[in-house]
């Protein structure tokens, strides 16, 4: 970690902190790695998770990925006219002026996927048409989550109603009956077993609930997505994709039959949060600096900066973490600041004014909401400096 460190701040000299940035060995080794569990199928990239369009074209250019999954149909739209040919939507969208664009374009309807898991989507599609007739490809999306005690107690995240083979199958059958629209996937994501870490430090028997929890989701999931898959077959024969996964179950969702292709994205920068994981070990590859601006004391030094929280639940695994120079620590009555960050630690009296502190972020993409550029790096240099999408002017949530 020291000679990173030493590698990150030569590479770096010549720029002003606060600055980003992802250490292109490690993003290749972690792509190398999500392909190796993908055991041949391919990976559609979840693009959330890198919000940088020349990472996406650097990651999709190797093989092994194929794809991109979006978060926004802007966003969706504004890849396919970069020139990314399979772009799928993965969450419902009510952006009517888009969806006109879309209906509008054939070569946009022909790249992007939208999600479906309700008819009043369909309905709005069609009024925002706005004269539109290109056909709207559809994907279906199967509700993940983990019934237990005869459904009174729910594990996983809220998102589709669709839960039975069933319900699937009839909605697929009222998409098949309107005219405009083609269902060509399926997507479920297990993000109970791909989003939640099984190794918390200093939390044994939490962490073996957690793996008792996900092995029990994992066999219940296989089975229900299976029938699942079987029934929307029956009313589309020719489904041309079945999403499921994330980088913390690439392997797991990979072996089941019915799943035909991975989402992972994360496990290519490698945040903090997948440092709770015993099916894999990644290598940080995205970073930001701080610069030390004040010595307060002994064992204290401050940073510009740093209050970058991750979404989800409030917690302190939200925060990012300080992880070089190895040592420090937040301030329990600071915390991560708006405007400044007290560290604590004795590493902090080796640190002058003008020296950076790297952080590593909870999660994933959401750092390069904070940073309009990620430098790259090559060994000990900075051979390019890409925009990400805030640097570009796109801002989609």
């Amino acid at each position: 970690m020291s000679s990173d460190r030493a590698r990150y701040d030569r590479a770096t000299a010549h720029l002003d902190a606060p600055l980003a940035i992802v250490d292109l060995d490690a993003f290749d080794a972690n792509a190398d790695d999500l392909v190796r569990r993908a055991g041949g199928k391919p990976i559609r990239v979840a693009s959330k998770s890198v919000r940088c369009r020349v990472l996406l074209e650097r990651v999709l250019a190797r093989p092994g990925f194929a794809g991109i999954m979006s978060y926004t149909l802007a966003e969706s739209i504004w890849l396919a006219r970069s020139g990314f040919e399979d772009v799928l939507l993965a969450y419902p969208s009510a952006d009517r002026r888009a969806f006109a664009e879309l209906a509008a374009d054939p070569k946009l309807a022909g790249a992007v996927t939208v999600m479906v898991d309700d008819p009043a989507q369909l309905e709005l599609i069609d009024r925002a048409r706005d004269g539109g007739a290109q056909e709207i490809r559809v994907c279906l999306e199967l509700d993940t989550a983990l019934h237990l005690f005869g459904g009174r107690v729910r594990v996983g995240a809220r998102r589709s109603p669709l839960r039975e083979p069933a319900q699937l199958a009839e909605l697929a059958r009222i998409v098949s009956a309107r005219p405009g629209f083609r269902v060509v996937g399926l997507m479920g994501y297990e993000g109970h077993v791909a989003g939640v870490g099984d190794l918390l430090a200093g939390r044994p028997v939490r962490s073996r609930a957690i793996r008792l929890m996900q092995r029990a989701a994992r066999k219940e999931l296989a089975a229900r997505r299976g029938e699942a898959v079987a029934a929307v077959r029956a009313v589309v024969a020719d489904l041309e994709f079945v999403n499921g996964g994330g980088t913390g179950s690439v392997q797991q969702t990979a072996a089941e039959d019915a799943v035909t292709e991975i989402a992972a994205g994360s496990g290519l920068y490698v945040p903090r949060l997948f440092d709770n994981y015993t099916s894999f070990r990644g290598r940080p590859a995205a970073l930001f600096a701080q610069p030390v601006v004040r010595r307060p004391g002994v064992g204290v030094v401050t940073v510009l900066g740093g209050g970058y929280p991750a979404s989800g639940a409030a917690g302190a695994d939200r925060l990012p973490v300080p992880y070089l120079p190895a040592g420090l620590r937040y301030d329990p009555q600071e915390g991560a600041g708006e405007v400044q960050t007290p560290l604590l630690g004795s590493a902090a009296d080796d640190l002058l004014i003008g020296d950076r502190v790297w952080f590593r972020h909870a999660k994933a993409g959401e750092l390069c909401e904070r940073f309009d550029a990620l430098h790259l790096v090559e060994g000990d240099r900075v051979t390019a400096t890409a925009p990400t999408y805030r640097g570009e002017g796109r801002t989609f949530l």
